[in-house]
């Protein structure tokens, strides 16, 4: 069969498009400045790949693929199911509004993408290697999310899922709840308000880390950063904590647990359970210790 039969090369633009059931690989193949009301995309592959200036109301994706290689997409109140995985790829500029987003892997190797009031119920390996993200009132559920991926903004955003930001970069979070072992591991330039961050091994390998207003909740967290700070934060079951980090500012208004070996910097808290100084691991006259006790 020729690739143009197969395809169909015909490319719908400038259009409004209501009601209609998309089916087969490629459906809307190039499409471009149209307006998509209250449609199904059913089975085939790449619905809208390589579209333009989409805009996209009410509509279901029911199967793999459908906005890889695009620019300026808008969605609102709309549905990826749950076999709608890989669903956005290599897609610049896109905003999706009031939507659930079930299939998983989605959004990879993209740049400017915004999700606003939307779930991602299976968000397994969702915005890895991205570039400007922005999540606004967000729900998430999944292993390795944002992996390598750099400048991102989330504010209340839920995530529930571990090794959480690995490798990302330039990250600055606001009013959330974070349940994730490993989270920021390998980072740089983090910043995290208001919020509250619970699993274990926190930021391990993380460079210029800063927590305000924050609650972590983190066994054997908080280790082998450099240019750590913590302003007015809270550090509950938290043991073993500050393990080779260096440049440290911590000003902490609760407990910690432990402190371990330390690399350097100033630690305030309100009470320290124990601190373990080994010499032949660290040097302890380079990090202050103080209790508000």
């Amino acid at each position: 069969m020729s690739e143009n039969k197969r395809f169909n090369p015909i490319a719908r633009s400038n259009e409004e498009i209501y009601q209609e059931d998309f089916t087969g690989e490629r459906a809307l193949y190039r499409g471009k400045d149209l307006k998509i009301y209250d449609s199904i995309f059913h089975d085939g592959e790449s619905p809208l790949k390589e579209s333009k200036n989409i805009e996209i109301y009410n509509c279901e994706f029911q199967y793999k693929y459908p906005v890889w290689y695009s620019e300026n997409v808008y969605v609102k109140d709309s549905v990826w199911k749950e076999l709608g995985r890989s669903g956005v790829w290599y897609t610049n500029h896109m905003t999706v509004e009031d939507s659930m987003i079930w299939g998983p892997k989605n959004f990879r190797r993209c740049s400017d993408i915004t999700l606003k009031n939307t779930s991602l119920p299976d968000a397994q390996e969702t915005f890895w290697m991205c570039n400007g993200i922005r999540l606004e009132n967000v729900i998430a559920k999944g292993d390795y999310f944002a992996m390598n991926s750099e400048n991102i903004y989330a504010d209340n955003l839920q995530l529930y899922g571990n090794y959480a930001f690995d490798g990302a970069k330039n990250i600055e979070i606001h009013n959330s709840k974070l349940l994730t072992k490993d989270c920021f591991w390998n980072c740089e330039n983090v910043t995290v308000y208001d919020s509250y961050i619970s699993g274990e091994y926190l930021a391990w390998n993380t460079k210029k880390l800063t927590l305000i207003n924050c609650t972590i909740e983190s066994d054997q967290g908080l280790c082998y950063i450099d240019n750590l700070k913590l302003d007015n934060c809270k550090v509950i079951n938290t043991k073993y904590a500050f393990e080779y980090c260096y440049n440290t500012d911590a000003k902490i208004n609760s407990k910690i647990d432990s402190i371990l070996n330390p690399g350097s910097g100033n630690i305030t808290a309100e009470e320290i359970g124990e601190i373990i100084i080994e010499e032949d691991n660290c040097q302890p006259e380079k990090t202050t210790i103080n209790t508000n006790k």
